[in-house]
C-alpha cells in the first residue's frame, strides 16, 4: 500500500474532500473548505441553503464573459462496507490509484476546478471577464434544492453565465477522451390501467388489465419517435416496471401499474411525447390514469467557442482530440442549460463511479487541473 504524500495540490484537496462523509444531501464541511480557498483567491461567496441542502455561488470579477465550473460535493451511499478494500472515506493510494467514495464522481473534478482557478489567477491577477463556481450537495439525490434552486436565484438577481464546464466524469478509457456536449431529456410516466378483478377460472366475469394494456405497450415500444441527429441517439421508450395481482395465481387483478421512461433527443418535444402516448392509450380504449414526471429537458451545445476551447486544452495536455457525446443519464447541466448558452461536461474516467472501490488515477489529477486551466486561458484571453 502506497500512502506517500504526493506534492500535488489537486491530489491533496481531493483527499481532503473524500475524507468528508458527504453522502447526499449532506455536505459535511466540503463547501466550507472550498469557500475558504476561493475567498483567499479573491472570490466573493454567496451561500444558498435550501432545505437540508448546502449550495454556493462563487465569483471573481464583474465583467463578461463569465466562465463557470459546476459540480457537486455529495456522493452516493457506499454500499456494503465489508466489500471495500479500505474505508471509503479514508482516501488511500494503491499502485498509483486513489480510492474513496467520490474520487471520480466528482470530488477530483471539484479539486481540479479550484487549483486550476488558483493557478490561472496567480498568473493572471487582472484577468478579463469573470470566473465562477456553482457547487451543490444535491445532485446525487432528488436534485430539487440544489443547482436548480441556485440557478433560479441567480437569474432573479440578474447574474450572468456565458460558459459552463460541469465536472461530471465523462472520460471512458483515458482522461479527456470524451466531452459531453449535451444530454437527452428524461420524461417518466406512472400508468395505471383499470380492469375488473375476478376468479381466473371465470374470465368472462372479469377484465384482465394486463391483457388490455399489453397491445398498447407493444405499440408504444415499437414507435420510432425520431431519428436523433448528429449528436443524439434516437428517442427511446422503455418500460421499467410492471406490477399487478394479489399474489395469488387464481385471481385476475383489478388493475396494473406500469412505470416507463422516455429518454428524448432535441428532435422531439415533451408535448409531442405526451400527446402520442395518450393517443395510443385512448385508441386502445383503456380505462387509465397517467401521471407524468419531467426530470430534465434535453440540451445541446454545438461546436463553438466552449467546445473548441475545451477540446484544444485537452489536445494540448493529452495529445489527442476528444469525442463529443450525449450518451448517459441526466446531470445538473440540464438546469444550467436553461440559463447558460454553452454547457459541456468534462471529468475523469467514469468506469468506477457509484461502485465499490471507486477510484481515480493519481496521475490524472494534475492533468485534469491543467485542462481546466487551459480552458480558462482560451476563454478569458
Amino acid at each position: 500500500m502506497d500512502t506517500t504524500q504526493h506534492p500535488d495540490p489537486t491530489l491533496d484537496l481531493t483527499r481532503d474532500l473524500i475524507a468528508r462523509r458527504s453522502v447526499t444531501p449532506a455536505d459535511d464541511g466540503c463547501q466550507q473548505l472550498l469557500a475558504k480557498r476561493l475567498e483567499a483567491a479573491g472570490f466573493t461567496i454567496t451561500h444558498h441553503r435550501h432545505g437540508d441542502v448546502d449550495n454556493f455561488w462563487a465569483r471573481r470579477g464583474t465583467a463578461r464573459p463569465v466562465v463557470c465550473f459546476a459540480g457537486h460535493t455529495d456522493v452516493v451511499p457506499t454500499g456494503p462496507l465489508d466489500r471495500w478494500h479500505s474505508d471509503p472515506f479514508v482516501p488511500v493510494i494503491r499502485d498509483g490509484v486513489l480510492f474513496g467514495r467520490g474520487a471520480a464522481d466528482m470530488k477530483s473534478s471539484i479539486a481540479a476546478f479550484v487549483t486550476a482557478a488558483e493557478q490561472f489567477i496567480a498568473a493572471n491577477p487582472a484577468h478579463p471577464g469573470s470566473i465562477a463556481l456553482l457547487i451543490t450537495s444535491d445532485e446525487e439525490g432528488v436534485a430539487t434544492d440544489g443547482t436548480t434552486r441556485v440557478v433560479e436565484a441567480l437569474r432573479a438577481s440578474n447574474e450572468a453565465m456565458d460558459y459552463c464546464i460541469v465536472g461530471e466524469p465523462t472520460s471512458t478509457t483515458k482522461l479527456g477522451d470524451t466531452i459531453k456536449n449535451g444530454r437527452r431529456g428524461s420524461l417518466s410516466g406512472t400508468l395505471t390501467v383499470r380492469g375488473v378483478q375476478g376468479h381466473i377460472a371465470y374470465p368472462h366475469l372479469a377484465k384482465n388489465p394486463i391483457h388490455l394494456a399489453l397491445p398498447a405497450l407493444t405499440e408504444l415500444v415499437e414507435i420510432q419517435w425520431d431519428r436523433g441527429n448528429e449528436y443524439f441517439q434516437p428517442t427511446s421508450f422503455q418500460v421499467s416496471n410492471i406490477h399487478a395481482g394479489t399474489g395469488a395465481n387464481n385471481v385476475i387483478p383489478g388493475d396494473v401499474q406500469v412505470l416507463f421512461n422516455v429518454r428524448f433527443s432535441p428532435e422531439t418535444t415533451v408535448d409531442t411525447l405526451k400527446q402520442t402516448v395518450h393517443a395510443v392509450l385512448d385508441r386502445h380504449g383503456l380505462d387509465y390514469t397517467l401521471d407524468w414526471a419531467l426530470s430534465g429537458l434535453s440540451f445541446m451545445t454545438p461546436k463553438g467557442r466552449l467546445v473548441d476551447a475545451v477540446s484544444s486544452a485537452i489536445e494540448a495536455e493529452c495529445g489527442y482530440a476528444p469525442e463529443l457525446s450525449t450518451s448517459g443519464g441526466t446531470s445538473d447541466g440540464r438546469f444550467i442549460a436553461t440559463w447558460c448558452p454553452e454547457v459541456i461536461e468534462l471529468g475523469p474516467i467514469n468506469a468506477s463511479i457509484h461502485k465499490i472501490d471507486e477510484h481515480v488515477s493519481v496521475a490524472d489529477l494534475p492533468r485534469l487541473s491543467r485542462i481546466y486551466r487551459g480552458a480558462l486561458e482560451r476563454l478569458l484571453a
